[in-house]
């Protein structure tokens, strides 16, 4: 059986650059979610019913 020795894989472990980038990419995206169409959709009927 093979013990794994973290402090020693640890001190291996390289990041990777490229999920690095990628996760600032996504962060940085400004995503619309179904919630955020309800309003606007809820919001333009509001306001069409005004009229």
């Amino acid at each position: 059986m093979m013990i794994i020795d973290f402090d020693e894989e640890i001190k291996k472990f390289h990041p990777n650059p490229e999920l690095e980038d990628m996760e600032s990419i996504v962060y940085n995206q400004d995503i619309s979610d179904v919630a955020d169409y309800l309003i606007d959709l809820l919001r333009e009927y509001r306001e069409q019913s005004r009229i």
